[in-house]
C-alpha cells in the first residue's frame, strides 16, 4: 500500500468517526496534523488539548473510536468491494465539483467517475411524473447520450431513473448521486439502473459506505449532482417542490438552468413554467439544449430527433408500426401524452381525416391499442399515448 494510500485508510476512519457532517470540526482537526497524526493522538488520548475546548466530546469520540479498529484492514475491506474515495485536492477529484465552495472532503464512488473534459447535464424532476414526464426523461436521456453528454441525476424514482436509464441504453455514461452509502441501492424499485450504472457509469455519495438513506441526507447531496455539471434541466416539476432545491444549488454554482415548458393547468409542470418566468432557458427539443452547449450531435446521418413531436427515432420507440394499421395507426397519431376524452377524440379524427368514426369502432381500436400497449385509459374514458 503506498503512503497516499495509507493516509486515506486513515481519512476514512476519520470520516466515518468524526461524522462527515461536521465540517468546522473536520476543519480544525486539520490545524492537528494528517488524519494519521490525528488518529495516534486520539488513541494516545490526547487529541482533546489540541483543539477548541468546544470539540471536546467529540475528542472523546474519537478516542473511543480507535478501540478495536482495524484502519488499514477496514480500508482494504472497502475497497476490495469495489469502493473508491477521493479526497479534495486530490487529482482525481472531479474539477468541476472541487470548484464549488462546499465541495465534500471525501467522494465515496463505485463504477467510475465523470470524465472532467467532457460536458455534463444533470436531468432531474418529479417522482411521480406524468406520462409526458417520461416521454420527454426518456427522449432527452437518449440524445444527450448519443451526443455524448454526460447524464448526472440522483438515481430517484420518476424523473431521474427514467433519464439515466435512457442514457445507459443508448450507451452513454451516467453518474447517479446518492443520499446513502454507495454500497447501498435506494429506492429498492431501480436495482437495475444501480447495477448498470456501476458497470456502464457509477455513483458516488460523500456518505462513507454503509450510511443508511435518511430525509435529511439528500438535500446535501443535491449541491453535489448540480456540482457534477455543466448545466441542470428541470423536465417535471412542482412550484414547491425537492428539485427546485437541486436547481438554487446550481444558481449559486454559476450553473446554467433550463427547463422544459409544461401545460398551465398542470401541477407538475408549474415549477418548470415559474423557473422560464424567471429567466431559465426555455428548451422543448435536446437540439435546442445540445446548440446552448455547443456540441455535436453524434446521431447516423438521416436520423430525425423530432419532427414537430415529442418522438424518439422510430427504431427507438415502443411500437412495430408495422403491426397497427388503418384506424389504430390514424388514432395513435391523434393521441397525446396528455389524457383526451373520446369526444375530443371523435372530433379530432373528423377534423384530420374529413370522415366520422363511430363510437363503437373509435372503443374497440382504442381498447386493442390499450392491449397492445400503445395507449392507456384512464377514468373510464380518457386514453393517452403510451410507451413501453
Amino acid at each position: 500500500m503506498t503512503k497516499q494510500e495509507r493516509e486515506k485508510a486513515y481519512i476514512h476512519w476519520l470520516y466515518q468517526a468524526a461524522g462527515m457532517g461536521n465540517r468546522a470540526f473536520l476543519r480544525d482537526l486539520e490545524q492537528a496534523g494528517t488524519a494519521r497524526s490525528v488518529y495516534e493522538m486520539a488513541a494516545r488520548g490526547v487529541l482533546a488539548d489540541k483543539l477548541h475546548e468546544r470539540y471536546r466530546k467529540k475528542a472523546e469520540r474519537l478516542h473511543n473510536a480507535v478501540k478495536d479498529y482495524d484502519v488499514i484492514g477496514r480500508y482494504e475491506e472497502m475497497t476490495a468491494r469495489g469502493i473508491s474515495m477521493v479526497t479534495l485536492g486530490e487529482a482525481g477529484y472531479p474539477k468541476r465539483l472541487a470548484a464549488i465552495h462546499d465541495a465534500p472532503y471525501v467522494l465515496y464512488y463505485a463504477g467510475s467517475l465523470p470524465e472532467d473534459g467532457r460536458r455534463s447535464v444533470a436531468v432531474i424532476g418529479a417522482r411521480n411524473c406524468t406520462e409526458y414526464g417520461r416521454v420527454m426523461a426518456e427522449t432527452f436521456g437518449t440524445i444527450l447520450a448519443r451526443a455524448g453528454i454526460l447524464v448526472i441525476s440522483g438515481m430517484a424514482r420518476g424523473i431521474d431513473g427514467i433519464g439515466q436509464n435512457a442514457a445507459l441504453r443508448a450507451g452513454g455514461y451516467s453518474m447517479g448521486v446518492l443520499g446513502c452509502g454507495v454500497d447501498l441501492c435506494y429506492p429498492q424499485e431501480n436495482r437495475g439502473l444501480y447495477e448498470r450504472l456501476l458497470t456502464q457509469g457509477g455513483v458516488c455519495s460523500e456518505y462513507p459506505p454503509g450510511t443508511a438513506p435518511r430525509a435529511m441526507l439528500f438535500p446535501p447531496r443535491n449541491r453535489i449532482i448540480s456540482g457534477l455539471c455543466d448545466a441542470v434541466l428541470v423536465l417535471e416539476a412542482k412550484e414547491r417542490s425537492g428539485t427546485l432545491i437541486t436547481v438554487d444549488m446550481a444558481l449559486e454554482q454559476g450553473r446554467e438552468v433550463y427547463a422544459v415548458p409544461g401545460r398551465a393547468t398542470d401541477a407538475l409542470s408549474a415549477g418548470c413554467n415559474k423557473l422560464i418566468r424567471q429567466g431559465a432557458g426555455l428548451v422543448t427539443t435536446p437540439e435546442e439544449l445540445l446548440e446552448d452547449l455547443q456540441a455535436q450531435l453524434t446521431g447516423t446521418p438521416g436520423q430525425t430527433f423530432f419532427a414537430g413531436q415529442l418522438s424518439l427515432p422510430i427504431e427507438d420507440t415502443c411500437m412495430e408500426t408495422t403491426q397497427i394499421q388503418g384506424k389504430g395507426m390514424e388514432l395513435l397519431g391523434l393521441l397525446d401524452f396528455q389524457p383526451r376524452s373520446m369526444e375530443t377524440l371523435q372530433e379530432a379524427y373528423r377534423n384530420a381525416y374529413g370522415r366520422a368514426i363511430g363510437i363503437p369502432q373509435l372503443c374497440h381500436t382504442l381498447v386493442q391499442l390499450c392491449a397492445d400497449g400503445y395507449a392507456g385509459q384512464i377514468g373510464g374514458s380518457y386514453y393517452l399515448k403510451k410507451r413501453n
